[in-house]
């Protein structure tokens, strides 16, 4: 593998969405354009608040006073600029949009993770795919995901593990805390709730256990977030199809 390959713990959480919800061949989303638009604008969430740039002040995003430089300089800056605070939900709605996408895979092309390929049809529309180049890394989130899945507590060795600051901002939450022998690193939780959120995760982990998803993911607000946009759009477009 290239040296220059960023390892999968090194992987922002929009690029690693993408390579697991991109078609390694073709180079196009194996996952509907809405779905991809909306869980990568929570995966933009959940960095940010991963590298500690913003956190959830009650309903509201808010940026931190120390906030690190980060590839996402554009929407960090976005939301300190607004005028007035908006919810994880807002803000998703806010972020997803195609050309979100594009600047994610065009980043991961300049490292090396896929190619940008470009096709013309009819001669008249271009159509931009971004095969994979190196499997290695996207192999690397598979088996670290896999990991976290499978590790599952003996009852006499099990350990509770405190949750997380990052993904577990809300302190109401009743959802179950992750155990085990092994602390699954954030990062990773946070992609399994993203992935979970979007569906994903159960075509990539058919046999997944439910449980031990419920533990990872938790209450994670951005792919909360994730979940509530989408399930506004799933109604609109169940509403447009009965008005049709």
């Amino acid at each position: 593998m290239d040296a220059q390959l960023p390892k999968a713990e090194e992987l922002s959480l929009p690029q690693a969405f993408l390579l697991l919800a991109t078609n390694d061949k073709s180079g196009g989303p194996d996952v509907p354009a809405y779905l991809l638009r909306t869980t990568l604008a929570g995966a933009i969430l959940a960095e940010l608040d991963l590298i500690g740039a913003i956190e959830l002040d009650g309903r509201f995003v808010r940026v931190t006073g120390d906030a690190p430089q980060t590839d996402l300089q554009q929407e960090l800056d976005l939301i300190r600029h607004k005028s007035r605070p908006h919810t994880p939900k807002r803000w998703v709605s806010m972020l997803e949009s195609r050309a979100e996408v594009q600047r994610v895979y065009q980043g991961m092309a300049a490292h090396g993770l896929v190619d940008h390929v470009g096709e013309k049809r009819l001669g008249l529309f271009r159509t931009v795919r971004y095969p994979e180049k190196d499997h290695a890394p996207e192999a690397a989130l598979v088996q670290k995901i896999e990991a976290a899945l499978t590790d599952k507590p003996g009852a006499a060795q099990a350990e509770t593990v405190q949750p997380d600051a990052a993904l577990q901002p809300d302190t109401e939450s009743t959802e179950p805390k992750a155990t085990g022998p092994h602390t699954t690193d954030p990062r990773t939780r946070a992609l399994i709730a993203l992935l979970h959120a979007s569906g994903l995760l159960e075509k990539l982990f058919p046999d997944a256990d439910r449980g031990r998803v419920g533990q990872l993911s938790g209450n994670y607000w951005p792919a909360r977030a994730v979940e509530d946009e989408l399930r506004m759009i799933r109604l609109a477009e169940a509403e447009s199809a009965i008005q049709a």
